[in-house]
């Protein structure tokens, strides 16, 4: 047995030193390329091994050349400037930085300019006319073009402060995180210092299918930051990745900070860019290049401006590429991005990507000197293999296979060794930091707060208090409303979590409460994906009747002003029980029961006809089995203390609903079915920008009264809801049978980016439609079976109707978003049924929403 134990260490030792001495085999020197004189980074600088390949500096002026052989003469050159040629160690890694001064030759030539500029034009323009030719070669050039391609793909997101002030790392009160400013990096961006606070990385083996097309990526490792408990440490992943996605120049349009930039060379890319060609040179492969010069025509636009070099190969593929939006681009927060990417030339002379490299940084203030936040993206590729035929088992299953028990507890030496490119030794330290700070009380403590302050929970360890924002409300039923609760943490248990609250109304001088209990069947916190759960609960309270709010809870204290009458209310008995499981598919499921006793409050009656005289019911009692389905392929989302806050991609989410009431089971009271089906999507209009769509359909089967229908989502708010009808007034309508629609469209700016004044406060248009169809069946209509409730009445005028089938309601909406970068403003006009009695026929709303 203990040889056994000796032989394995023997070969482990054999296996690192064999990985140690490839590793020390290569010569790796990486830097900046400077202007002697501006000493600003200088972007297309040739540098390469002399007699060897070499590479081109990105828009930051960097380089990295790497060889296995013996050269240690490095080449740096670049039109107008004199040639460099220095001396290199072999087979280290080594950070140089170089300047380039004019060279002289070039000091004696006279250019004669004319202040008047010459109008561009497309027409006869040998520029546009060779980007014409890379936009029809553009299919060919596409890794997808290939029948199979396989290749090992390694990913890595970190983020950092930006120009931190010294007065504040210098201060007594930061002294015990000295450690954390002590790790700057000066390399990145050319004159900002940056602190770094989140790395991940991720190695993946890739491979792809042209027919038919499918993929699959086999996660080999992934590590990352873990900030604790007080972070969705999985959202703040998937939130990066979003903002941080892959470039695909091929592409029409370019996916970055959740918008859609128009690539350079899409189909429409000529009549939005202008393009300058600059210069020709011979690419190492000995392929002649040009340098071309593109930028936006309207400055304002999601455009890019840079450099890229295309191939007089006939293949007319993009061999590298340089690009930055500009700073009067209408985008928030954002102070300057870049994007670099390289291409190799592989066997088949063809080009593909072996590199790309997104980097952002951003801020309250665009001045190049403030504080902010650092954010970059690096992908390389390696082993780039085409046409070799894999097996149809390969791609079944799921897209993604990772085995999370063994890739995120891969030791640091397979990291050493497979990494693409080494961490410099702030990158390095990341890790080992916020572990430490993640562990000291103070940060704890400050977390602690700044959660109480954004998610409305106070953490006492064991416990949370909390929502905050729901202590104080005021309605007419209720009048001044006081409520406290809290909820357990995995800090208590892992398994069992409680949840409660009590409130109180000073007017109808009642208790309302809510209890639950809820054991989780996969030993993780409920509050986290994925969810498995069983959930029992008991709840006294209010509602209005028609309110579903989105992300707000509903005796939030700025929902308490209303417009219109708001005096029909519920109380509210409700005990359920439910059990829920999600996959990582992003399918999941739950079934449930629930015992319902309502009862009208406010100015709201149930009243039916008994022999002719009029009689008030006091409760209404359901007693129903639900169960629910929903798929939203490759959802991300952000895991907050009360809401999963979507991060949205161009994937639609199903919802399939369906309930069905038990009479005589617990008291209940009637036997009704029902089935309601929902789908939204996101939809990415380039140069129109995007669009929210969202179909909903439902059907009641059985007879009952107008409260156990679908009481249509009304708002009477001063708040702009995306779910509801905004100028519906609560209980106004309702269905047994239903189908609406709803298109929310962002134009970004495609208007307003050419007036002057809006163009400079970055204001965008922004605009919705919203239309519902629906009706009641005679058996549910209580003007025809006055065995039913009467629909409500306000003063002896009826207030709820049934819609006429024939006749949809209808609102739309003309809005300006983005006002302070946060606020939006919509007039909203109401379409149809102008003649209830109560409604208005338009409103001003307001809406706060952080967007990039």
């Amino acid at each position: 047995m203990k040889d056994k134990l000796g032989l394995k260490i023997f070969v482990s030792f054999l296996m690192m030193l064999f990985i140690t001495t490839i590793s020390a085999q290569e010569t790796v020197v990486k830097g900046i390329v400077i202007d002697s004189l501006t000493k600003r980074p200088l972007q297309g600088v040739s540098v390469f091994f002399l007699k060897g390949r070499g590479v081109v500096t990105d828009s930051l002026g960097r380089y990295m050349i790497i060889t296995n052989t013996s050269i240690n003469k490095v080449v740096v050159s670049s039109v107008g400037f004199r040639q460099v040629q220095f001396t290199v160690s072999r087979y280290k890694i080594q950070e140089i930085n170089v300047e380039l001064g004019p060279d002289p030759a070039l000091l004696t030539n006279v250019t004669v300019n004319t202040k008047k500029r010459a109008k561009y034009r497309n027409k006869d323009n040998p520029a546009v006319e060779l980007i014409r030719n890379v936009i029809e070669n553009r299919e060919n050039n596409r890794t997808a073009s290939y029948d199979y391609v396989e290749y090992e793909q390694y990913e890595k997101i970190q983020a950092a402060l930006s120009n931190s002030n010294d007065k504040i790392t210098n201060s007594k009160l930061l002294k015990k995180y000295n450690f954390l400013f002590e790790n700057r990096d000066s390399s990145k961006l050319n004159g900002k210092i940056l602190m770094p606070i989140y790395m991940e990385e991720r190695l993946s083996k890739q491979y792809l299918r042209k027919n038919p097309e499918t993929s699959k990526s086999f996660i080999l490792g992934e590590k990352k930051v873990n900030f604790g408990s007080y972070i969705d440490n999985e959202g703040l992943s998937s939130l990066l990745n979003r903002l941080y996605e892959n470039i695909d120049i091929y592409e029409n349009n370019i996916p970055i900070f959740a918008y859609q930039f128009l690539s350079p060379i899409a189909n429409s890319a000529p009549a939005f860019y202008m393009y300058y060609i600059r210069d020709t040179i011979t690419d190492v492969y000995g392929t002649k290049l040009v340098k071309m010069y593109f930028t936006p025509r309207n400055t304002n636009d999601l455009l890019f401006r840079g450099t890229m070099y295309i191939t007089l190969d006939g293949n007319y593929a993009v061999q590298k590429i340089n690009m930055f939006i500009s700073r009067n681009a209408n985008i928030n927060w954002i102070k300057e991005l870049y994007a670099d990417l390289d291409f190799e030339r592989g066997e088949d002379k063809r080009y593909h990507l072996i590199k790309s490299n997104l980097m952002a940084d951003m801020g309250l203030s665009k001045s190049s000197t403030s504080g902010g936040f650092f954010g970059e993206r690096t992908v390389s590729y390696k082993g780039f293999t085409t046409n070799i035929k894999r097996p149809d088992s390969l791609f079944q299953g799921p897209a993604i296979v990772r085995n999370d028990e063994i890739i995120t507890k891969m030791p640091d030496s397979f990291w050493t060794a497979k990494r693409h490119n080494p961490l410099t030794v702030p990158e390095s330290k990341v890790y080992s930091n916020i572990d430490s700070l993640e562990k000291m009380p103070s940060f704890r403590r400050t977390m602690a707060l700044i959660t109480l302050l954004f998610a409305g929970y106070g953490n006492l360890g064991p416990v949370e208090i909390g929502p905050v924002n729901t202590f104080y409300s005021f309605n007419p039923v209720e009048g001044f409303r006081l409520r406290f609760g809290g909820r357990t943490t995995p800090i208590m248990s892992k398994r069992l979590y409680f949840e409660t609250y009590g409130a109180y109304g000073f007017k109808d001088q009642q208790w309302k409460g809510f209890l639950s209990a809820t054991y989780s069947l996969n030993n993780k916190s409920i509050y986290t994906f994925p969810m498995n759960y069983i959930r029992i609960s008991a709840q006294s309270d209010t509602k209005i009747p028609g309110q579903d709010l989105e992300f707000v809870q509903e005796d939030n204290f700025l929902l308490s002003f209303k417009r219109g009458n708001n005096e029909r209310w519920l109380y509210n008995n409700i005990y359920q029980a439910e059990f829920v499981k999600e996959f990582k598919s992003r399918f999941s499921y739950s079934i449930g029961f629930k015992n319902w006793h309502q009862q009208p409050a406010g100015i709201l009656t149930y009243t039916k006809s008994n022999n002719g005289i009029p009689e008030n019911i006091q409760n209404v009692i359901t007693t129903e089995l639900n169960a629910q389905v929903r798929w939203a392929p490759n959802e991300k989302f952000y895991q907050g203390k009360i809401y999963r806050i979507p991060i949205f991609t161009k994937y639609p989410i199903f919802t399939l609903s369906a309930a069905a009431g038990v009479k005589g089971f617990l008291g209940g009271q009637y036997n009704y079915q029902k089935l309601d089906l929902r789908i939204e999507k996101r939809n990415y209009l380039g140069r129109l920008g995007y669009a929210d769509a969202t179909f909903e359909a439902g059907y009641t089967f059985g007879q009952v009264p107008f409260p156990l229908l679908t009481v249509h989502r009304a708002n009477q708010t001063f708040a702009y809801q995306l779910n509801s009808y905004n100028m519906m007034n609560f209980l106004e309508f309702v269905s047994d049978r239903y189908a609406s629609f709803t298109w929310v469209h962002h134009f970004m700016g495609i208007v307003f980016n050419r007036i002057p004044l809006l163009k400079k406060l970055k204001f965008r248009e922004v605009a919705s439609f919203k239309i519902l169809y629906g009706g009641v069946r005679t058996e549910n209509d209580p003007v025809l079976n006055p065995s039913l409730f009467a629909y409500p009445a306000i003063n002896g005028v009826t207030s709820t109707f049934a819609l006429d089938p024939a006749k949809p309601y209808m609102e739309a909406s003309v809005g300006v978003e983005n006002i302070l970068n946060i606020l939006r403003v919509d007039f909203v006009k109401r379409l149809s049924y102008l003649d209830n009695p109560g409604i208005s026929p338009y409103g001003i709303r307001t809406r706060f929403r952080f967007d990039f």
